[in-house]
């Protein structure tokens, strides 16, 4: 019997779907596709919607790092900038996700824009840029780094903070992950340098690069910038069974 022919993916905000999705019916989960072909849950729904208290341990702790005025790159459902906002900060959230700007804003996210890190702002503007959940990764690659971080350094103040969470791609056992890393090796990548998109249903992202950065590797990538890495915040013992998760706090070499 001949199989029958079915349409492919079609190009669309998916995390956004996603989103939107889990805040009406209270299921649904970030579904990534690697470019080896790899194809797994990234986060759960509920992860994007959760109250600061049951965050993991460094994000919450991350909290305490922030001063002023505060840019939250990659706001995804506005759960960092809610949980700012409730403590008295003004804060601009940004997304590429129209969708999660939506959203962000329907939980009253107060200034929410879709935005791609650093663009449409004026010099010397935050005075703390955070990049939780992850959202390190959003600096692309080693060689995008420079530039996205340099775009950060910009529309900082002299004495701002970059908080930003990452984790060490090579702690973990996964065979999958590991065969990743040595493909990435082989190409003269980072271990932890993704090529990715993001699934929901039929919806697609375009593929994007995404970073994974041990500590050393941040505090390298750092050091061609005016940013320097100068804390981790580690998790608590037995808080990360996974292991590898961290905030980095940098700050701007004077």
């Amino acid at each position: 019997m001949t199989e029958p022919q079915t349409p492919g993916s079609r190009r669309g905000d998916a995390f956004g779907a996603m989103l939107r999705e889990y805040r009406e019916i209270g299921e649904g989960c970030e579904l990534v596709e690697r470019d080896d072909g790899w194809v797994g849950i990234s986060a759960g729904g509920e992860f994007y919607f959760a109250e600061d208290d049951e965050w993991p341990d460094p994000d919450r702790r991350a909290l305490d790092r922030v001063e002023g005025r505060v840019l939250d790159v990659g706001c995804g459902a506005g759960r960092a900038a809610l949980a700012l906002q409730e403590r008295g900060h003004g804060v601009t959230a940004v997304d590429v996700s129209p969708g999660a700007v939506e959203v962000s804003r329907d939980r009253g996210v107060r200034d929410a824009r879709v935005a791609d890190v650093a663009d449409e702002f004026d010099p010397d503007t935050f005075d703390t840029i955070l990049m939780l959940g992850n959202n390190f990764g959003l600096v692309g690659t080693a060689e995008t780094a420079l530039d996205r971080l340099g775009d950060l350094a910009t529309v900082a103040t002299d004495d701002a903070t970059l908080v930003v969470q990452s984790r060490d791609p090579v702690m973990t056992d996964d065979e999958h992950h590991l065969a990743y890393h040595e493909y990435n090796r082989e190409r003269g990548r980072l271990p932890g340098a993704l090529r990715m998109r993001v699934r929901h249903e039929r919806l697609a992202t375009p593929w994007f690069d995404y970073l994974m950065a041990a500590p050393d590797t941040m505090a390298n990538l750092a050091s061609e910038t005016p940013w320097t890495l100068v804390d981790t915040i580690e998790p608590e013992a037995g808080l990360d069974p996974a292991g590898g998760d961290y905030v980095g706090i940098l700050e701007i070499e004077g």
